[in-house]
């Protein structure tokens, strides 16, 4: 094991949410506004936004990913996104960054988004 390996393990891959801020169930549901054109689910319930991190300011960070690093809208989806969110009451601005660690899987989607694609 090299240092490097050392220094990850036991480190979350995907970064906590701010899940106790009183804006947070509004900005789930901005990002539930947004749908990868591709597929007829949200990008929330697909599993596409990793995490939702809210400042004392009210400035967002969203980490978020695609389905596939090619996907036709990877340029525009952060776009859309922060477009659903800087809206909201109270919040002061929103930044949205792009990550493919972890690569995105068909186990983030939520029960919803499996039920609406036939996978269960």
């Amino acid at each position: 094991m090299t240092d490097s390996n050392a220094q990850l393990e036991g480190a979350p891959m995907i970064a906590p949410s701010t899940t106790e801020h009183p804006l947070y169930d509004d900005i789930v549901q901005a990002c539930r506004s947004v749908y990868d054109p591709e597929i007829p689910v949200n990008i929330y319930d697909l599993g596409l936004i990793y995490t939702i991190d809210i400042k004392e300011d009210n400035a967002v960070n969203i980490i978020m990913t695609l389905t596939a690093p090619g996907c036709p809208v990877a340029g525009e989806m952060p776009g859309w996104v922060a477009d659903a969110v800087e809206p909201l009451p109270g919040v002061k601005q929103v930044d949205v960054e792009m990550t493919f660690e972890p690569q995105w899987g068909m186990d983030m989607m939520s029960d919803e988004a499996r039920l609406e694609l036939g996978f269960m």
